[in-house]
């Protein structure tokens, strides 16, 4: 009985890292506007901004290899393992990256966004620095992660200096 309670466990928590991550997100999206309409829209943008369609598809896969990212980890650390410094890197950058949104968007800022980006993609790698002594596995499900911020550090740079 024990171990089923324990499998249970695991799911919830499983999930709960997941619904984490992606409310992080849902919470960014509400300071983000792309429509015809928008502030984003009167931009100058390079050529090799993506479509907007993309972008939400792109960032709900990153948030549920964060979520599992994550999960593994704390699961980690229900065996003993020492994960407070990890954990804390990784709750400051998924902070980061809902500011991001309110700094770029929000504020209608490629100023501001280029701001919170540049220590954003810095507490990820550091998050991915210390996720993997713990669980390998945990740090390469954020390798897609750290390459899209670093794509979308180049586009915000680029954005600032089209518009200056």
């Amino acid at each position: 009985m024990e171990e089923h309670t324990s499998k249970k466990q695991s799911v919830m928590i499983l999930i709960g890292s997941i619904l984490l991550c992606n409310c992080a997100g849902l919470l960014g999206a509400l300071a983000t506007s792309t429509g015809q309409d928008s502030w984003y829209a009167t931009l100058i943008k390079p050529s090799f901004n993506p479509p907007s369609w993309l972008f939400a598809p792109v960032w709900t896969l990153l948030y549920v290899l964060m979520g599992i990212s994550l999960f593994l980890v704390i699961m980690e650390g229900k065996k003993g393992r020492n994960i407070r410094i990890p954990l804390i890197l990784f709750a400051v950058q998924l902070i980061l990256n809902t500011l991001w949104s309110f700094a770029f968007f929000g504020l209608e800022s490629p100023l501001y966004g280029l701001l919170v980006i540049t220590p954003l993609w810095v507490f990820i790698f550091a998050t991915i620095v210390t996720f993997y002594p713990i669980r390998k596995a945990a740090a390469w499900l954020l390798v897609p992660y750290i390459a899209w911020v670093s794509f979308a550090t180049i586009l915000n740079y680029a954005l600032y200096s089209l518009n200056l």
